[in-house]
């Protein structure tokens, strides 16, 4: 239906052209015959047949539509609902979008000049008045803002109207956009917010990368924030857009040692990582077929910043599972293997730490050499441990046992303290470089990434426990252990089947025979097996 104010422009048309007619009629002699008529229908017609004024029925439908009680001209409507029932819906959105463009491409222009005033004001202004910078960001940012909202034309319509300045191509709104970036990196600069700065120009760059002064401007934060290896980068990306840029290229002169010494740790770093990545393979080819299980435990114990590990938290969390050492099993150059082994001592809170045991090694003979025999015959010689208050720590009076991890059942949940098996290589190169960045060894953003990990991991844990045992506290019964007799090599030791290495490190517990820690221990874990030489017993003994 056409407008009712195009209804009523060609009904006063008509009106006029009634009147105009009665006037030509009343001068005219009669003598000769008129075709006014004729024409005048006929340009009626043609009017309405292109939508001006009211088709046949159109005017009594609308009569009938205003008279409706139910009826709310659009004008009056206050929701969506509302309109879309006057059947105007349409019409006004398209009214409404046309009208928000051009506001934003207006509002986008005002706040553009509003921070380009403020930044020259703060360039001008004797008092150093930084505030002048700020305001220009503000402003910069709001023109963004429209910007984002400002709709690119067609070429035609750019055609159409080519002298307009509220009219953008799609390349040119973006041109814009990033014209804006670089000015907010522009004002940062001034308050020395080189985050903000570098932030900004990678924006400008995103919307135009053939931006030169974006390129100076990241360059310049990456190096206020000593980012070195980025900042070359930077510099070069900017240099193959503009290779004459006075700006860069003496960027690039200052810059030119710290860059090349970055680019060469880096280097250096990924030869380590790439010798790194063949040991832990070596590693899990030796135990796969050996029939060696591999295992590990959370390298971290909460899941948010806010969660409070508790008085005891390390101990709670690593159990008798140290923090990783940082050392892989060794291999000769005769290939035999060698490994990190811990002793623990839970009767006196004590430990000793063997870099390196050879798995053709007996057990007694580390032992021997960590706790001798007393020599004295009259009970006058003490042990060479300064805790052992009472000489209990000799080799022959010490009874060693491994702890036995409980396995996943075939849905693979485990309690979140327990030892979880690694299944292939890639989890135990995960797990393995995921301990030394949590050590420092890659840095600070390497060692929050990988606490963010593994905090996942650890939740994910925890939900599946919680999903089907209710609560965390339902937890397992504490881990069965096998006693090990010295005589045992730690070959033999490691292939036992219920011999699970948590974290590349092997644990063994002792206890002096006659300790009372020695039979609480016994009573709180179950003895499930004596491992021991073929033909021999310790009832032999």
């Amino acid at each position: 239906m056409a407008g009712a104010s195009g209804g009523d422009e060609a009904q006063d048309l008509l009106e006029k052209l009634k009147e105009q007619k009665a006037a030509w009629d009343a001068e005219d002699d009669g003598d000769e015959e008129d075709d006014t008529d004729a024409l005048l229908q006929k340009a009626i017609d043609i009017a309405i047949e292109q939508g001006k004024g009211w088709s046949p029925g159109e005017k009594e439908e609308y009569m009938k539509l205003i008279t409706d009680d139910d009826y709310l001209p659009p004008l009056f409507t206050s929701t969506n609902e509302e309109l879309e029932r006057s059947g105007m819906q349409e019409a006004f959105t398209s009214l409404k979008q046309d009208d928000e463009t051009q506001n934003a491409v207006q509002l986008l222009q005002a706040s553009k000049k509003k921070g380009n005033e403020a930044f020259q004001n703060g360039k001008t202004n004797k008092a150093g008045n930084v505030q002048f910078y700020r305001d220009a960001i503000n402003h910069y940012y709001q023109a963004y803002a429209w910007a984002k909202q400002a709709k690119p034309v067609s070429v035609e319509d750019k055609a159409a109207d080519p002298d307009s300045n509220e009219l953008y191509l799609e390349d040119e709104l973006e041109e814009m956009k990033s014209t804006l970036c670089a000015n907010a990196a522009m004002a940062h600069m001034q308050l020395k917010n080189w985050g903000h700065v570098r932030d900004q120009s990678k924006m400008a760059l995103e919307h135009n990368d053939v931006n030169v002064k974006a390129w100076y401007r990241l360059a310049k934060a990456l190096q206020m924030l000593q980012q070195w290896e980025d900042a070359g980068d930077t510099i070069d990306s900017g240099l193959a857009v503009d290779p004459n840029s006075k700006e860069l290229n003496k960027l690039k002169t200052l810059l030119a040692d710290r860059v090349r010494k970055a680019r060469l740790a880096r280097q250096q770093r990924e030869r380590a990582r790439a010798q790194r990545v063949k040991r832990v393979k070596d590693v899990w080819k030796w135990c796969s077929s050996s029939g060696i299980q591999l295992g590990r435990i959370p390298l971290v114990a909460t899941v948010t910043e806010d969660e409070e590990e508790g008085e005891h938290g390390e101990e709670y969390r690593w159990h008798n599972h140290h923090p990783h050492t940082g050392k892989l099993p060794q291999q000769s150059s005769v290939g035999k293997w060698a490994w990190p082994v811990m002793f623990l001592y839970p009767s006196h809170n004590q430990s000793d730490f063997v870099a390196e045991m050879q798995e053709s090694d007996m057990l007694a003979m580390h032992m021997a050499q960590i706790f001798p025999e007393l020599e004295e015959a009259d009970g006058a010689a003490e042990t060479t441990m300064p805790w052992d208050f009472n000489n209990e720590f000799t080799c022959s009076n010490l009874a060693v046992y491994f702890e036995v991890h409980e396995k996943p059942g075939k849905d693979g949940i485990i309690h979140p303290e327990s030892v979880e098996p690694l299944k292939n290589q890639g989890d135990a190169m995960r797990f393995y470089e995921a301990s030394r960045a949590l050590k420092g060894d890659e840095g600070s953003d390497m060692a929050n990434v990988a606490r963010i990990m593994e905090r996942k991991h650890l939740h994910q844990q925890r939900k599946a426990w919680k999903k089907k045992h209710k609560s965390l506290w339902t937890k397992p019964d504490p881990s069965p252990i096998v006693r090990v007799h010295p005589a045992m090599t730690l070959h033999q030791i490691l292939k036992d089947e219920r011999m699970m290495i948590p974290n590349f490190l092997v644990t063994f517990i002792m206890f002096p025979m006659e300790h009372p820690a020695h039979e609480a221990y016994l009573k709180e874990h179950k003895c499930i097996g004596l491992l021991e030489p073929s033909g021999f017993s310790y009832s032999n003994q």
